[in-house]
């Protein structure tokens, strides 16, 4: 009988198109072990372009182990899977030539299966994909990192959570003016480094096992107020950093829409959709889970504070809640507000307060 294979892959682009990448994962189907894994930055592309590109180096991959493997594909887009399998028809010019690859390759192997997985059950490709669209954006090759750690084994269901305490950090001339603030390294006012005072105070008694911190100025100091009252460390954890809102950082809405109209109608309507020079949400939700997954292994069953910004915060409130993007236009969060999720080993979360902000009004 011939070898069954799993090939996971996956690809984006930081602004569809732009700096783009794929990932793909090989695995042995009754073992689960990793066989091969390949990633590459492909310069500027769209999401599609880089998904079939994943699509592509992972039955190849495959091929090199076994050419007469039977190959199970896991994808989490609906369109090269709906595709692939012939339920949808390719229209877009840039799709056909790489579907046709392929297919070649899916038809020099013993048998080629398709099916959709949610993103979270595709980790391991999409963080592949993610390093490598962070090296085509700054220009360079993917290169593999550093072996990781090995996986921990399975843990059995549990009734004690890992609890993340989530925190806003305070108040910056950009919240005060509503205006966009990403990656920009916008300080804290005066309220707003006393806002994180009260907020340090309302969190000293929290019992409290570990502050974690976005690597933007305005969160690590909030962070460093709650460090100076309970005695903590501080991490810095990059994934739990504001969105990239490229061209229209420091702009309020009315400036932004302004300026470029259509482009802000598509990033309402898209979650795919980035602004100019930006980061979409769904890349930035994928990003923040990474940083989530790596919390609840490195502190499981602990306390863990975690200062951060509106749209890691709401996208955490919406992975818990189990709600489909669009929720985030619906919630609101106050600077130096506190929402609290507990996560369980078994895969429930809940929510348990949002956007408390009542130290701050003292």
């Amino acid at each position: 009988m011939s070898r069954k294979l799993v090939v996971e892959a996956d690809g984006g682009s930081r602004g569809n198109p732009g700096p783009a990448g794929y990932g793909a994962v090989v695995r042995d189907a009754l073992t689960g072990e990793v066989l091969a894994e390949t990633a590459e930055a492909i310069g500027k592309a769209t999401n599609n372009v880089a998904e079939y590109r994943g699509l592509i180096a992972g039955l190849t991959a495959a091929a090199s182990i076994d050419p007469d493997a039977r190959v199970d594909v896991r994808m989490d887009s609906k369109l090269v899977v709906e595709q692939m399998s012939g339920r949808w028809k390719i229209k877009h010019p840039d799709m056909i030539p790489l579907a046709t690859r392929a297919r070649r390759l899916a038809e020099d192997l013993g048998a080629v299966s398709y099916g959709w997985i949610p993103r979270n059950r595709n980790a391991h490709a999409d963080r592949l994909a993610n390093e490598a669209m962070d090296a085509a954006a700054r220009g360079e090759q993917w290169t593999p990192a550093a072996p990781p750690e090995p996986e921990p084994p399975p843990v059995p269901p549990s009734t004690t959570p890992t609890t993340t305490v989530l925190l806003r950090h305070g108040e910056t001339p950009y919240s005060v003016d509503k205006r966009f603030a990403g990656v920009g390294d916008v300080p804290l006012t005066a309220t707003g480094l006393a806002q994180a005072r009260s907020a340090a105070l309302a969190l000293k008694d929290r019992g409290l096992d570990a502050i974690v911190t976005s690597p933007l100025a305005r969160c690590r100091d909030t962070a460093a107020e709650v460090a100076a009252v309970t005695g903590l460390d501080v991490r810095v954890e990059d994934g739990f950093r504001e969105t990239d809102f490229g061209a229209w950082e420091g702009l309020t809405f009315a400036e932004a829409r302004d300026r470029h109209p259509a482009e802000l109608r598509a990033w309402l309507a898209d979650p795919e959709a980035a602004p100019p020079g930006g980061e979409s949400f769904a890349a930035v939700s994928r990003r923040v889970r990474t940083a989530l997954d790596k919390l609840k292994v490195r502190a499981r069953h602990q306390t863990v504070l975690v200062v951060s910004h509106v749209t890691p915060i709401k996208l955490l409130v919406r992975e818990a809640l189990g709600a489909p993007m669009p929720a985030i236009y619906r919630m609101h969060l106050d600077v130096a507000s506190l929402t609290t999720i507990d996560w369980y080993d078994d895969g429930p979360a809940t929510l348990r307060t949002f956007n408390d902000a009542h130290h701050a009004n003292r």
